[in-house]
């Protein structure tokens, strides 16, 4: 029992770090971007009303809608976009139209997080240098230079993974938010009738009272909610219980405290609301919150880059990305990876939006927008879950979902505003994501057809070839092929360069499949082709690390011994060539071969030894 309450603790307290460090650090700019452009003023009244438009949200949003019902859903213990759109595909399996919009649906979801993933820590970070000003305003003009090199330190320590420092992740978050919750708490003991906006009345009557005001005011409102995402795509890190005990033993009341404190604050010093967070704390404690800051956001951006590395992986192994060069940071933790092309894709992102919008108030006309449809996506595709996953009847799965959909329908359209300000950015860097992505799928599939035109029979072909077999050399060879069942121009080649026959010939088919996880035991199935030949079928869920020959390794005792200090893997490389008329436009196919062209290839993402010989394949036309 003792053991269990400690692993409890632990889990507790690591989510603490990493699952609520995006939405933590968002008491930085949130309050204060409702009332510093001028369009609300700062009476009783609407300070209120305002306050309690952040807590409803937060209870309604966060409470209700992630922590009670969409971590319900979850995919084998996992969360996140990926899972949930597996989980809603596979209970749509037989309506294959539905099935293709909701993944439309979903590899757009996805873009929009990558999207996220660049503007997050560029406000995040500005915000928290920005406290400097409160400091002494001649740092102005510091605050870019120094949220860059924070920036670029970060990105740079990328390589070297998360595990020695991620142990100090949740005492660091567990500091900070015991930080802003005393000081809001401070501050509502001079004030204590601020705690009215607790009713939900002062939320209504604001709305009722200032329609047009309030619409435009949500915008601001929502980046309270910023991060709440992350409570579902963490959940197979750290489990239900401990994310759900953070968040309403510590997290909920100290974002609350904070947010009610800072309204305190601008109704007793108006001036104030230019940085409430920051002068809510006496003058000694300026530069330790400052730092605090700092290092919350920097906690807070870390998560979401382990995150993008995460979300990466996955959308390769299904097939929406092309195979990338993956290093794995840590030897106990298979799930810390660094992604080059990944990383240096996001800190260009990142350096681009502090350049271009220099201040977090510039940046939060760019936030909010991407957030708020990833979350429509995702109560869209809990529906499909609830309905047909799970077999609800179809007014409760309306009433479980529809509720929450139009909260965030008008969460979208008050964002929506706020696209000519800033709001395309994060819009446009994931409509070209997905234009990448879908690229890649669809060229997938034109080159799979193309193959399969051209293909070869494998078991007619080894049939052919040992009616006059090659000569035999020790040792096993290893063909990857795409797909089972087919000769791979790897082996073609070897039989006309070296015209030699290996006296074991293993033909890999590797298959991703729409779950999170597949275990050793369903990993692999074999047949015999005769002549020592044999087909090999390696299954993967999407957030296993392939990884062949320690895969191959579970063939011994099956009739197939592989000796690793004698087998080869061969692997062909085709070129593709773009053609007009495959359809698919001609610019998009010279991207698809472009990318192919660029690809890491199998021998590094399914860890294939580096002797692994790749051989140069035919020119395919799509």
């Amino acid at each position: 029992m003792a053991t269990s309450q400690s692993s409890l603790r632990a889990l507790t307290l690591g989510a603490i770090g990493v699952v609520y460090g995006d939405i933590g650090t968002s008491v930085l700019y949130a309050f204060k971007e409702v009332f510093v452009s001028g369009h609300v003023p700062i009476t009783e009244g609407n300070v209120l009303g305002v306050l309690s438009l952040f807590f409803w949200a937060l209870t309604m949003i966060v409470s209700l809608k992630y922590v009670v019902l969409i971590m319900r859903a979850d995919n084998h213990g996992e969360g996140g976009l990926m899972a949930l759109l597996a989980l809603a595909s596979m209970s749509i399996k037989d309506r294959p139209k539905l099935r293709g919009i909701l993944t439309v649906l979903g590899v757009f979801g996805v873009a929009l997080f990558f999207g996220d993933g660049v503007i997050t820590p560029a406000i995040s970070v500005l915000s928290a240098v920005e406290g400097l000003e409160v400091v002494t305003p001649a740092a102005k003009q510091f605050v870019v230079p120094i949220s860059l090199i924070v920036l670029l330190a970060l990105f740079i320590v990328q390589r070297r993974g998360t595990g020695d420092i991620g142990k100090f992740f949740g005492p660091i978050t567990l500091i900070w938010f015991l930080a802003i919750g005393v000081i809001g708490a401070v501050e509502i003991v001079d004030n204590p009738s601020i705690l009215l906006a607790l009713l939900p009345w002062y939320a209504l009557r604001f709305v009722v009272n200032h329609v047009g005001m309030a619409f435009i005011t949500l915008g601001a409102v929502f980046l309270c909610l910023t991060g709440a995402e992350a409570l579902y795509a963490d959940m197979g890190h750290f489990g239900k219980l401990p994310i759900r005990i953070a968040w309403f033993s510590l997290v909920l009341p100290s974002l609350v405290l904070n947010y009610f404190g800072q309204g305190a604050l601008v109704l007793a010093h108006p001036t104030a609301v230019e940085s409430p967070f920051f002068l809510l704390a006496p003058n000694w404690a300026l530069i330790p919150l400052v730092v605090l800051a700092t290092a919350a956001t920097v906690i807070a951006s870390q998560a979401l880059i382990s995150g993008s590395f995460s979300a990466t992986k996955q959308t390769i192994q299904l097939g929406y990305l092309p195979r990338l060069s993956i290093l794995h940071t840590s030897v106990r933790d298979t799930g810390q990876i660094y992604i080059p092309v990944v990383n240096w894709f996001l800190l260009i992102g990142v350096v681009f939006a502090v350049g271009l919008f220099g201040s977090s108030t510039a940046l939060a006309a760019a936030y909010g927008i991407s957030v708020s449809l990833v979350m429509i996506i995702t109560t869209m595709m809990t529906f499909f879950v609830l309905r047909y996953g799970w077999g609800y009847k179809l007014p409760i799965s309306f009433a479980a979902t529809g509720f929450f959909l139009t909260i965030d329908c008008v969460f979208f359209a008050s964002n929506s505003v706020k696209i000519l300000q800033g709001g395309w950015f994060p819009l446009a860097m994931a409509g070209g994501l997905y234009l990448v992505m879908s690229t890649w799928k669809q060229g997938r599939r034109l080159l799979k057809r193309k193959l399969l035109i051209d293909a070869i029979d494998l078991n007619s072909f080894l049939e052919a070839v040992f009616v006059s077999p090659p000569v035999r050399v020790p040792g096993t060879a290893v063909f990857l092929t795409a797909e089972a069942g087919t000769v791979p121009n790897a082996m073609l080649h070897n039989l006309k360069h070296n015209k030699v026959l290996h006296e074991t010939n293993l033909f890999i088919t590797v298959i991703s499949h729409e779950v999170p996880w597949i275990g050793m035991d369903k990993r692999l199935s074999i047949e015999s082709l005769g002549h020592d030949c044999w087909a090999v079928t390696v299954n993967y869920g999407f957030k296993n690390d392939p990884d062949l020959p320690k895969a191959l390794q579970s063939i011994k005792g099956r009739g197939c011994d592989v000796d690793p200090m004698t087998t080869s893997y061969f692997l062909s490389r085709d070129t593709v060539v773009p053609t007009i008329g495959s359809g698919m436009a001609l610019w998009r196919e010279k991207l698809f071969a472009q990318m192919h062209l660029n690809a890491s290839g199998a021998a590094g993402f399914l860890n294939l030894p580096s002797n692994a010989v790749v051989e140069l394949g035919s020119k395919i036309e799509i």
